[in-house]
């Protein structure tokens, strides 16, 4: 489960943790249904990262946390093909079902747990 502790709501009931350099180069590519949980990507440490959408033939919500589970950067709507480099460095990204941005409220300096 992954949760706005900040706003005091669910975002989503599963999640998948993607480590490994292959889990995290290959995502969401290929997918051909929306998503109903959230990825989890976690680096060793903090960094400025970049997001493709290469072969993911949805939009999602994106979530970009510090070492603290903060957020520090987010991307709604994140559509098909496109790309996007974090603001900040981070430890942690996470992507969500579409609208699950809007829908909790989530905002920059949350703290999200999972």
């Amino acid at each position: 489960m992954i949760t706005n502790t900040t706003k005091g709501k669910i975002l989503v009931k599963k999640n998948k943790i993607c480590v490994s350099s292959w889990s995290q180069a290959k995502g969401l590519m290929f997918a051909r249904k929306q998503i109903d949980f959230g990825l989890i990507f976690e680096f060793k440490k903090l960094k400025k990262t970049s997001l493709h959408m290469i072969f993911v033939f949805y939009p999602i919500d994106v979530l970009f946390l510090d070492e603290n589970k903060r957020v520090v950067d987010l991307k709604e709507d994140f559509k098909p093909f496109g790309f996007y480099n974090s603001k900040k460095r981070v430890k942690y990204v996470i992507e969500l079902p579409l609208y699950t941005i809007k829908f909790s409220n989530t905002s920059i300096n949350d703290i999200i747990d999972f």
